[in-house]
């Protein structure tokens, strides 16, 4: 009896080290079948994909269906400021259908909240000003007038306060920035591609990333071996800016152009996933062995976004998310308290504390690091498809909104030394657009995380 239990423990041993051989063998055979813990972060990969597909893209794939993260503001017209950009896409696909003014929630032109009428209290200062007005020849006159001079000097000093503070170029109110309909123009492969698009990544990761700078090679992406060649906060940029770039790439793959017309029902053009094409983007075999440390990019810059939510949290609590529409504008917030208390349930975010300590070389290298972001921001406006170009602008704009966030003096004291009750926004302000980037450019994300397991079961 004894040698008969023994006999079947040896083949149960024997068949689990098996089955563990063999499925090691095949997440390695599945490039995309990441696992581990994530660079520069403490957690893993599998715990990152269970919590973005089971809990948070479910949540932001029903809140960016609002209006109020729906319409976003746009400048599409800016002409590139780096080179001539004599390339634009004149394929359909890569037009922008903007919103007419009658499509727009009156809230978002800049109309308010009906002001509560005034109470008693209310009434009797009213009254007692007028008294003031008319006694003040009694009393010594104070002047509040403020010359033109000094109010424009005024506008540039918070002109330049802002500008110390935000990693992007916004367009909030720029005077040809549009409204688009984000869910009638959805990012997708539209067949812009070659050289235009390829000088403009050339552009962000060799002449705007942090590189190794003993070992300098004209190649745009870094070897993953040689980023310890760059310090934390020098990878931390690369890392999240090639995090970006395999986001992107994953929503093309994900939702490709597979034909247009001939062989098509009624002639409609046909979207989906092509697998072909990610294997392309992200197999060792075409990418000198660096494709998935592309993909695991993804997850790091994923981490970053999530843990500016987590900060930010505080502040995006008490938004109105203000559309004109009541009964939508609750229903947002609610949707927005629910995501947020999901995201702060994360046990390991993102630490940004141990970047860029109080010394000097220190504060130089977050300037550097400011401005090596905003110029990507910038040629963002470089992108020959309008369509490429906004879904880039939105997601640049939305990381650098995280990293204002999280290295932002005036955010970390606002939260620090004030109570929510008392949380004053003149200090710390998010512009709309701000906001709108932020939560879609983490969607965006999200839905890339999301998108890899399907071509994980494609694979298989």
């Amino acid at each position: 009896m004894l040698m008969g239990n023994l006999s079947v423990f040896l083949s149960v041993l024997v068949f689990n080290q098996c089955s563990a051989y063999f499925n090691v063998e095949k997440r390695q055979d599945c490039f995309c079948q990441l696992y581990g813990t994530i660079d520069e972060c403490s957690c893993n990969i599998d715990t990152v994909d269970h919590f973005n597909n089971v809990r948070v893209y479910p949540r932001l794939k029903s809140l960016l269906l609002k209006d109020y993260f729906r319409f976003y503001k746009v400048n599409l017209k800016r002409p590139c400021p780096f080179w001539s950009d004599d390339s634009k896409c004149a394929m359909k696909d890569c037009h922008v259908q903007t919103c007419p003014p009658e499509e727009i929630p009156e809230g978002l032109k800049g109309q308010r909240r009906p002001s509560v009428s005034a109470g008693p209290s209310q009434k009797y200062s009213k009254r007692t000003n007028e008294d003031c007005e008319t006694h003040h020849n009694d009393l010594d006159y104070l002047n509040k007038t403020i010359s033109e001079k000094v109010q424009k000097d005024m506008q540039m000093w918070e002109a330049y306060d802002d500008a110390t503070d935000n990693f992007c170029v916004l367009d909030e109110n720029d005077q040809e920035a549009e409204y688009v309909d984000l869910l009638l123009n959805p990012e997708r492969y539209t067949g812009y591609s070659g050289e235009s698009a390829h000088r403009v990544w050339t552009s962000i990761y060799l002449e705007n990333c942090f590189r190794p700078k003993k070992s300098f090679s004209f190649n745009s992406y870094i070897q993953s071996h040689k980023l310890n060649e760059l310090c934390l906060e020098e990878r931390v940029f690369y890392r999240s800016v090639s995090g970006l770039h395999a986001s992107i790439n994953t929503h093309l793959c994900a939702d490709y152009l597979l034909g247009n017309g001939n062989g098509f029902a009624l002639g409609k053009t046909k979207w989906g996933p092509n697998l072909e094409e990610f294997r392309r983007r992200f197999s060792p075999e075409t990418t000198n062995g660096e494709g998935p440390n592309w993909l695991r990019n993804l997850y790091f810059i994923y981490l970053v976004e999530l843990r500016a939510l987590a900060k930010a949290a505080p502040y995006l609590e008490r938004e109105e998310f203000y559309t004109g529409d009541e009964s939508n504008d609750w229903d947002t917030q609610m949707a927005v308290k629910d995501l947020l208390n999901v995201i702060k349930s994360f046990g390991d975010h993102f630490d940004e504390t141990t970047m860029f300590g109080d010394t000097e070389q220190a504060v130089k290298l977050k300037q550097e690091f400011r401005q090596h972001f905003r110029n990507i921001t910038r040629i963002m406006d470089c992108v020959g498809c309008d369509k490429c170009r906004l879904w880039g602008k939105l997601q640049t704009n939305g990381l650098g909104t995280a990293l204002k966030i999280l290295f932002s003096g005036k955010f970390d004291r606002l939260i620090d030394n004030r109570s929510l009750d008392s949380l004053n926004k003149k200090e710390f302000q998010l512009q709309r657009s701000e906001i709108v980037s932020l939560i879609n450019a983490f969607g965006r994300l999200s839905n890339s995380i999301y998108k890899l397991d399907d071509f994980r079961q494609m694979m298989r």
